[in-house]
């Protein structure tokens, strides 16, 4: 009966020490991704400019944004977007199982004017993407707080 008890006694020990180290590596991972948002935010605004520059485009992204809000909001990157008051907001959707990078140029109002692909990827299956995923996806990235955008929150 005692062996028993230590057995359960033991289980439940072993249990504890596996979800502590579960949790401990999900709060470094998570700690990790928040402490690194600034440098993932940079990086991907000079991939996106390499982008623009390699394709002949004028367009150019000059410095992040960060949106607080109180809502769930999509998961991306707001920019500031050179020699106009546009904005770029950098998310990426799933095609087929593999994240798809668009960009969104919303204006001063609040509307986005276009979407566009990210990487000659994006490019390829763009096309393919159906127009109701796009429209979703506009009126998330539209009802996302504008004016918490304008007001310099960087």
């Amino acid at each position: 009966m005692k062996n028993l008890h230590e057995q359960s006694v033991q289980g439940l020990k072993d249990k504890a020490v596996l979800f502590a180290w579960v949790a401990g590596l999900l709060l470094l991972i998570s700690t990790i991704w928040i402490l690194t948002q600034p440098i993932q935010s940079y990086y991907l605004m000079r991939s996106v400019n390499n982008i623009f520059l390699n394709n002949s485009d004028s367009r150019r992204l000059t410095e992040s944004i960060r949106v607080k809000s109180e809502k769930a909001n999509l998961l991306g990157y707001w920019y500031v977007m050179h020699n106009t008051t546009d904005k770029m907001f950098i998310f990426s959707v799933f095609q087929d199982g593999i994240l798809v990078p668009l960009g969104a140029i919303v204006s001063d109002d609040g509307k986005v004017s276009e979407i566009i692909p990210i990487s000659a990827h994006a490019a390829q299956v763009f096309e393919a993407l159906p127009e109701s995923i796009l429209q979703m996806y506009t009126i998330r990235i539209e009802s996302i707080s504008i004016p918490a955008i304008t007001e310099g929150n960087r």
